[in-house]
């Protein structure tokens, strides 16, 4: 059943030991740093009960009608994505700005599970149907999942057997009720959600068929054991009105502490399989980074809000340099709308037969919009003005020794009086150029993997076979020149 957001906030008070800023969280629901987020991730619960976006953000299953979150469905066809689209937007535009780590965006890694069944049957059919038990889970139980992934890593140039293994994940011990494991993830958001899919981020094994950090599971974010240590959150270090964003959408990030936890048989997925862990890393995002691109989409939509807004309060929108700026604006954003339309019109299957957004194109845009938002987020800086960088804050506007001053120097015209000006600009500072945003930019371009990950999922999906092909028929090749390998390392969409 869907949950409702009162079901959310008491799943959560489960007793587990989370610290920040030095002291340990009591109540992680009505913590000021966590509260907010708590309070969005509830909202879209209690939206899916509403009558007004009921329709949006559920739908029934053809046995039985029970209703179900929509970005939990399997997708099956180009309409499950247009419908999960649509779901996210109206989210981010009910809550009035950027979620990332909400559970939408994440369930998918577990549909790249579902897709690599034949892999992971070959070490025991086991796993396999614990993945087609999660996945209905997920379905059915609506938890707020999201994603392990980055490890502390320790010295990169030697292997975790040569320094302190727990610097990453790994198994220690095989009990009649599960493994044991040991060492650290950071999960965003794992403070105040349910459930996270663990798995490893070694990308090369080298020839090792085994390996005890080749392991992924699903693991109950009450479970014993886990000590939740989280960065401290921008919400609460100044006033709402001087930054609006930070104090609403700040999404903690947390080192996920395991000391020898159990994870139940049930809940792993693979274990001691490098061929599984290598398939997971290579197709991780398969769907996942669709709802990722699209939070690009929507944070450009507000760069570019915000930039038009200011241009136009002084009339400056109305010259051919500032036109051309917002017009850079604009080229990103339709760049990513090109590319996440595109995703879905040309979908593939996948090997479980599910609906996959074209991959190429899917993992292009994502390059688009995450190598290109730090050149964005300057060009709204240029059309926002130097003043997001210099105005006082909302006490002085309010104080009778310097409002006469402020209001005076502030307003525009008639319709851009002080007030608005400096929602205006707080709202372009804190998008723009406060310690929330800085973090923000970071977290996109790394949240997914590094840039150059990026880039070699575009590598792998591309197809190659289409230009050299091209290429040869115009210089007047021979066939030959083809032969009967493909460009290494790429990979079918199937594959």
């Amino acid at each position: 059943m869907i949950r409702t957001g009162a079901q959310y906030i008491d799943s959560i008070r489960d007793g587990r030991e989370v610290y920040i800023g030095g002291e340990r969280v009591r109540d992680v629901p009505s913590h000021p740093m966590f509260k907010p987020l708590v309070e969005i991730r509830a909202r879209i619960y209690d939206m899916a009960h509403a009558p007004e976006t009921r329709e949006v953000m559920t739908y029934a299953e053809e046995a039985g009608g029970e209703r179900h979150a929509v970005g939990n469905k399997l997708p099956v066809t180009q309409q499950d994505w247009w419908d999960k689209r649509r779901a996210t937007d109206r989210v981010l535009e009910t809550v009035g700005g950027i979620v990332t780590r909400v559970g939408d965006e994440t369930v998918g890694e577990v549909w790249s599970l579902y897709d690599g069944q034949e892999v992971l049957n070959e070490v025991d059919p086991q796993f396999s149907a614990n993945i087609r038990r999660h996945v209905e889970q997920v379905i059915k139980g609506d938890p707020f999942h999201v994603s392990a992934n980055t490890d502390p890593k320790g010295d990169r140039s030697k292997r975790p057997q040569d320094q302190d293994p727990d610097m990453l994940l790994h198994a220690v011990r095989e009990t009649d009720a599960g493994i044991v494991v040991r060492g650290a993830k950071y999960e965003t958001a794992a403070a105040y959600a349910n459930q996270a899919f663990t798995k490893p981020t070694i990308a090369n094994w080298g020839d090792a068929a085994l390996s005890d950090y080749a392991v992924g599971f699903v693991c109950d974010l009450g479970s014993p054991g886990l000590k939740f240590i989280c960065r401290e959150g921008f919400a609460g270090r100044a006033a709402p009105e001087d930054y609006p964003l930070a104090n609403r959408f700040d999404e903690v990030d947390t080192l996920v502490v395991f000391d020898d936890v159990l994870i139940p048989w049930e809940n792993v997925l693979f274990y001691r399989h490098t061929k599984a862990a290598t398939f997971i890393r290579a197709t991780l995002h398969r769907y996942s980074a669709f709802a990722f691109v699209q939070r690009n989409l929507r944070l450009a939509d507000l760069m570019i809000g915000a930039a038009l807004f200011n241009a136009r309060q002084t009339g400056l929108d109305k010259q051919q340099a500032v036109q051309e700026k917002l017009s850079q604006l604009a080229v990103y954003r339709e760049g990513i709308n090109a590319h996440l339309t595109a995703a879905i019109a040309l979908a593939e299957p996948s090997p479980a037969g599910l609906l996959m957004p074209n991959q190429s194109l899917l993992y292009s845009g994502r390059v688009l919009a995450c190598s290109q938002l730090h050149e964005m987020m300057h060009v709204a800086r240029e059309l926002c003005g130097g003043q997001v960088c210099v105005t006082p804050n909302k006490a002085d506007f309010d104080n009778p020794a310097t409002k006469p001053w402020l209001e005076k120097f502030y307003s525009v015209n008639e319709d851009w009086v002080a007030e608005d000006r400096r929602k205006l600009l707080a709202f372009a500072r804190d998008l723009l150029n406060s310690d929330y945003a800085g973090h923000r930019l970071t977290f996109q371009l790394f949240a997914q993997s590094p840039p150059f990950n990026h880039l070699a999922a575009v590598y792998r999906s591309f197809d190659w076979d289409g230009p050299l092909a091209f290429a040869k028929d115009s210089a007047g090749l021979s066939d030959r020149v083809l032969g009967a390998k493909k460009v290494p390392g790429t990979q079918s969409a199937a594959e």
